[in-house]
């Protein structure tokens, strides 16, 4: 079983900027679309970005433009860097394959203040 792990969140001040980790026990980045998803209190699940295989990018309309998600196929690593962060990006943030998602990880708390 594929075990992810999310790191790099924190307390940050609006306008200000964190690059979260996404590492992947198995090489999973190069055959699937992959996706970070974000949670905050008392609101379901919501898909934030998302990468296929061969690189391209979506992105949800709140952050586009701030947002960039990447990967490192042979780091079975993805990021997701977050600019001009708002208070409403508050969330803890995880990811996971776009398609037939896996086992959820813990996530990571990205708190932003006003």
């Amino acid at each position: 079983q594929v075990q992810l792990v999310e790191s790099g969140g924190g307390l940050v001040q609006a306008g200000g900027s964190l690059r979260l980790s996404c590492a992947a026990s198995e090489s999973i980045f190069s055959r699937n679309m992959m996706a970070w998803y974000r949670q905050a209190p008392g609101k379901q699940r919501e898909l934030v970005a998302r990468i296929s295989p061969g690189g391209s990018t979506n992105y949800a309309d709140s952050v586009k433009g701030r947002f960039t998600v990447s990967r490192e196929i042979g780091e079975n690593t993805m990021y997701l860097q977050m600019n001009s962060l708002k208070p409403e990006d508050t969330a803890v943030y995880y990811c996971n394959k776009f398609y037939n998602v896996i086992a959820w990880g813990k996530g990571t708390q990205v708190t932003v203040s006003s």
